[in-house]
C-alpha cells in the first residue's frame, strides 16, 4: 500500500511525517508531497500549487491512496479545478481519506464518481491526545479487505452545508447521511441543519445521523436547545427519519466511514 499526502487546505506541521514513519505498518509506504509544507498566508501555498499537488497525486499510478493532510479552510478553493484534471483510471482507482474541510473534495468525488471517498482521520490527528491510535486505526483500516455496509455519507455540518448547491453536491439518494461539527455556535448549527434538510436531495436520503458536536461557544442568551434536540426538529420538518447518534467528531476517536456506491 503506497500513500500520497497533500495538503488542500492548511500547512502541515513539519514533524508530522517522521512521527508518522514511526508508526507505519509492514507493507506501507508513505509520501508527503513538498506542497503540504508551504505558506501562503492562511493556506498550504497558492490554490494552483494545491490544486498541482492533488492532481498530480491522484493521476499517478503509483499511488494507491491519496490522504489529506489536514483540515482547516481551502478545499472548495481547488476541488472543482481538481476535479476536472482527475478523470483518469488511475485517479479513478484511488481512495481518498479525510474529513473536515476535506469534505468538500470528498463530497466532489462522490459527485463526480471518482475513486472510493473515505471520512476518515487524518495525519495532522497527531497533535491530538491519543492521536497516535487514530492514525493506526486508518492503517489498520487500510490494510483490510474493503467493504462498504451501507450506503453511507459523513461530513462536517457546516462544509456539508455549504456545498449544497453546488458542483461538488454528491447524490444523497438512499444514503444515511452522518454530520458533525466543532466550534459552532447552537443557533449556528440549527440553521445548517434548516437549510441541509431543507435541500430537495438530501430529503432522498434514507436518514441522518448526528455525530459529536463539541467546543459549543456559549449562547447568550441561552439557546436551550441543545444538538441532538434541533436535529430531531428539523429531521421531523422535514421527513428524514432521525437514526441516532453517529460515532464521527473532530476527535481521536472519529469513525472510519467509507462512502458507499464506490467500489
Amino acid at each position: 500500500m503506497k500513500i500520497a499526502v497533500v495538503a488542500p487546505s492548511c500547512t502541515l506541521d513539519s514533524s508530522i511525517p517522521s512521527r508518522i514513519a514511526a508508526l507505519l505498518p509492514n507493507g506501507f509506504a508513505i509520501d508527503f508531497h513538498p506542497q503540504c509544507f508551504l505558506n501562503e498566508g492562511h493556506f498550504a501555498g497558492t490554490d494552483a500549487a494545491r490544486t498541482a499537488a492533488l492532481v498530480e497525486v491522484a493521476n499517478d499510478r503509483s499511488y494507491d491512496a491519496v490522504w489529506f493532510a489536514r483540515g482547516g479552510y481551502g478545499a472548495c478553493r481547488v476541488a472543482t479545478p481538481a476535479l476536472e484534471k482527475m478523470d483518469t483510471a488511475a485517479a479513478r482507482a484511488k481512495i481518498y481519506l479525510g474529513y473536515s474541510d476535506a469534505g468538500f473534495l470528498l463530497a466532489g468525488l462522490s459527485a463526480h464518481k471518482i475513486g472510493q471517498p473515505v471520512h476518515a482521520p487524518m495525519p495532522s490527528d497527531l497533535n491530538r491526545d491519543g492521536g497516535a491510535s487514530a492514525v493506526a486505526r486508518v492503517f489498520d483500516w487500510l490494510a483490510q479487505p474493503f467493504s462498504v455496509p451501507q450506503r453511507q455519507m459523513a461530513f462536517n455540518l457546516t462544509v456539508l452545508s455549504q456545498l449544497l448547491g453546488t458542483p461538488l453536491q454528491p447524490d444523497f439518494t438512499d444514503h444515511v447521511v452522518m454530520v458533525e461539527e466543532i466550534g459552532e455556535y447552537m443557533y449556528r448549527i440549527d440553521r445548517s441543519l434548516f437549510h441541509l434538510t431543507s435541500n430537495p436531495n438530501v430529503r432522498r436520503a434514507k436518514g441522518l445521523m448526528l455525530g459529536r458536536c463539541s467546543d459549543i461557544p456559549p449562547n447568550k442568551p441561552d439557546f436551550i436547545l441543545n444538538e441532538e434536540t434541533i436535529t430531531r426538529y428539523w429531521s421531523a420538518h422535514s421527513g428524514i427519519p432521525y437514526l441516532g447518534r453517529a460515532d464521527i467528531g473532530h476527535d481521536v476517536h472519529n469513525a472510519i466511514i467509507p462512502f458507499g456506491d464506490h467500489r
